[in-house]
């Protein structure tokens, strides 16, 4: 857990890997919408994030940031995300102690400040700016958590604000959605109050991009995004490929496998900090 930026691969190394990346989608006919920074972790600790963008832009492909927005009270933070086309900053919760349960923050860190870069960000921001709350039982989704938060998405002014409960298998064993009631509640209440509410509650597709690697790319989605047996399956067709792949790559100790609602699914194991350091 760190909130100290810093440089962890060179940008000219970060744009010509995406450079090819995109080559290879557009050899194959895969029409590409955005370039994501949404790595295994907070995309703004990354120092070298607004240089990044600025290589990238002559790709002439929208680029998002999908940020927790922990940092966003930095000036230099700020600055990056600006350069930025789409924007989505999480907020869960305007309630102090909430947000110490739910998103169990640097100790450091201050929520006043957090909301208070939120909104000088939002208020100079030319792009799409856009909000995600999600709702975690026992925890936010009382109407109390919610009117609060509604407010203080009035102030942001997004162009869309995005409720959410985990649809991929959480961090914490014990970690339920908001119920049905819940969830209806603050939808409510959110589309009272702003111009677009929209919910992402179900599964979001298995349409990823095969550029030609199949064991490259299954490690490359499932690095950021948990992967469900079907979606694994039609890149595996795409490929020609058959399962034994996916039974090497959990052998090798490179994939790994959860059940999450009786769904199965596929992440990439990252190495430790210790593997790291030995290399």
């Amino acid at each position: 857990m760190s909130i100290e930026r810093g440089r962890f691969y060179g940008p000219e190394q970060v744009a010509s890997s995406v450079k090819n990346r995109v080559e290879q989608a557009r050899e194959r006919g895969k029409h590409i919408d955005y370039l994501a920074f949404v790595p295994d972790g907070e995309p703004t600790l990354d120092a070298s994030l607004g240089r990044e963008i600025e290589l990238l832009k002559p790709l002439g492909i929208k680029i998002v940031v999908i940020t927790n927005a922990s940092l966003i009270w930095r000036n230099d933070v700020r600055r990056d995300l600006q350069k930025a086309d789409w924007v989505s900053l999480k907020i869960d919760t305007v309630s102090n102690d909430s947000w110490r349960r739910l998103n169990r923050p640097h100790k450091e860190l201050n929520l006043d400040k957090i909301q208070e870069g939120m909104l000088e960000f939002g208020s100079a921001f030319k792009g799409e700016l856009v909000t995600e709350s999600m709702l975690i039982r026992g925890i936010n989704d009382n109407r109390q958590e919610i009117e609060k938060l509604a407010v203080f998405l009035t102030r942001l002014k997004p162009y869309c604000a995005y409720l959410t409960v985990p649809t991929r298998p959480p961090t914490g064993k014990a970690v339920r959605g908001a119920g049905e009631e819940s969830f209806n509640l603050a939808y409510r209440v959110f589309s009272e109050k702003l111009p677009r509410v929209e919910c992402l509650v179900g599964h979001e597709g298995n349409d990823f991009a095969f550029t030609g690697n199949i064991k490259d790319d299954l490690l490359g989605i499932t690095s950021v995004h948990p992967m469900r047996k079907e979606g694994i399956m039609e890149l595996l067709t795409k490929a020609n490929s058959g399962w034994d792949i996916i039974e090497e790559l959990i052998e090798d100790g490179r994939l790994i496998e959860k059940e999450y609602k009786g769904v199965k699914f596929y992440l990439r194991r990252l190495p430790d900090k210790q593997a790291l350091q030995r290399k």
